[in-house]
């Protein structure tokens, strides 16, 4: 199976070249990803729980679906693609673009666009990228992510702040 090729990115998130995944992760190269939060009727965020068998972050909880932008990909449908892949959800209503984050050590240095869905699940998981999953209210997050921020990705706590702040504070594109 040949490796996946990503964008790699300027500061200014403008593709520059590509190079394989393995790497723009070994050398720190600046690419893109997606994250999106999917929530329920009851307010309530899903979250996952990444496989054991993923190169990073294996086993610690995410967003609802997260992943990385192959070469030439739009955001918006990565972050389509990635719902499919993961939990096996095609929306039937369009996802709602909420803030992008810049590229820095605490997202793995990737640009990521964070988006909104809604769903009620059950979805199907697909092993090879989320071990579980569970739905959580904010303040159960923000409580588990009190006591053990360990428990989350990086780039989820990264995302997670910037959604509270987005959410609080206005709601410009860029965070």
């Amino acid at each position: 199976m040949s490796e996946e090729n990503f964008d790699v990115v300027d500061e200014m998130d403008m593709v520059v070249g590509q190079r394989p995944r393995s790497e723009v992760h070994r050398f720190g190269l600046r690419h893109r990803a997606v994250h999106i939060l999917v929530f329920n009727d009851r307010g309530e965020v899903f979250l996952q729980q990444r496989s054991l068998s993923k190169d990073s972050c294996p086993g610690v909880w995410d967003s609802s679906s997260s992943g990385h932008l192959d070469a030439g990909e739009r955001y918006g449908d990565a972050a389509v693609r990635e719902l499919n892949e993961e939990l096996g959800l095609i929306s039937s209503e369009p996802l709602e673009y909420l803030f992008k984050l810049p590229a820095s050590p605490e997202t793995g240095m990737e640009f990521c666009q964070v988006y909104r869905g809604r769903a009620e699940g059950p979805f199907v998981l697909q092993p090879s990228e989320v071990r579980g999953g569970g739905w959580f209210f904010r303040w159960q997050i923000d409580s588990w992510l009190q006591r053990s921020p360990e428990d989350f990705a990086s780039g989820f706590r990264s995302v997670w702040a910037n959604f509270l702040r987005w959410e609080t504070h206005g709601r410009s594109e860029t965070i």
